[in-house]
């Protein structure tokens, strides 16, 4: 039995399988070593009944997410899952690599993360070189739901908001300039109260501003990050994006590509099928 996680800071997504058979999937609080330590994510798995019933049947578990950066920030998912998954193997990876292994899968290709943050990276085929893309939510995630989150808060702080959409935002939402700034800088997990304003984005995404706003952030995206690895590896090169944030205003993202003679391989929201496949065929 195998279980295969992809994970952003807001929801983490699993899916179990015997062999080739799909057992069931879950959806959880996301697991971000970044912000969560050992205790938090052990707490996590306790609550759930499934993980409980099938703890001792899992033999090996590919984990996939942000913040899984480095080897120190791996082994806090590694220690966690190990302790509760007592049988099981643990494979710990960034969130870019599902992103690879669902589109490309052994293939060359260049991928981009676009959800609850923003990455992009070229894949060989066999492993994702680096770059110094990955700065996160406070100084980078272009185009993301945090950035999208960050800057609607900021022109609606200043005042810059058209009057209907500030209309809209203060209808859904009751928030001042001191709450705002208590919950960025002084409460926990501010990147997930930044993501969350991508629901009010998706509610009213044909309203004449989402639409420059969203297709902003993806301008603003593909100059900083897409277009120097295009220019570096290939305009030949397929691109791929998986996340929320591109699949859910996938019409503007490929708007914006169109304008910049970028051609878009595939779009998909959640790479966990995929990477199901993938491994459930190596074991």
């Amino acid at each position: 039995m195998i279980a295969v996680i992809y994970s952003g800071s807001r929801f983490a997504n699993w899916k179990i399988a015997d062999k080739d058979q799909e057992l069931f999937e879950v959806r959880t609080q996301g697991i971000n070593p970044f912000f969560n330590d050992e205790k938090y994510i052990l707490n996590l798995l306790n609550k759930n009944i499934k993980f409980v019933h099938h703890a001792e049947k899992i033999k090996k578990i590919y984990f996939f997410g942000a913040g899984a950066t480095s080897a120190e920030r791996n082994e806090i998912i590694q220690n966690a899952f190990s302790q509760f998954f007592r049988f099981s193997k643990v494979f710990v990876y960034h969130d870019l690599d599902a992103a690879a292994r669902a589109t490309c899968n052994d293939e060359p290709g260049i991928v981009c993360i676009m959800g609850s943050g923003s990455n992009a990276a070229y894949f060989d085929g066999k492993k994702i070189t680096e770059n110094n893309y990955g700065l996160g939510y406070a100084i980078a995630d272009e185009g993301s739901a945090n950035w999208l989150g960050k800057m609607l808060l900021k022109q609606y702080l200043t005042n810059s908001l058209p009057a209907d959409f500030r209309k809209i935002f203060n209808k859904k939402y009751d928030l001042d300039k001191r709450q705002v700034l208590d919950k960025v800088y002084k409460q926990a997990h501010p990147n997930l109260f930044l993501s969350s304003f991508v629901d009010l984005l998706l509610e009213n995404k044909e309203h004449s501003f989402v639409k420059d706003f969203v297709k902003s952030g993806f301008s603003l995206f593909m100059d900083s990050y897409l277009i120097p690895l295009l220019d570096k590896y290939g305009h030949n090169q397929p691109v791929n994006f998986v996340g929320t944030v591109s699949a859910n205003f996938d019409s503007y993202l490929l708007e914006v590509a169109k304008k910049k003679d970028i051609e878009v391989t595939q779009i998909i929201k959640e790479p966990l099928h995929n990477l199901l496949n993938y491994y459930a065929n190596k074991n």
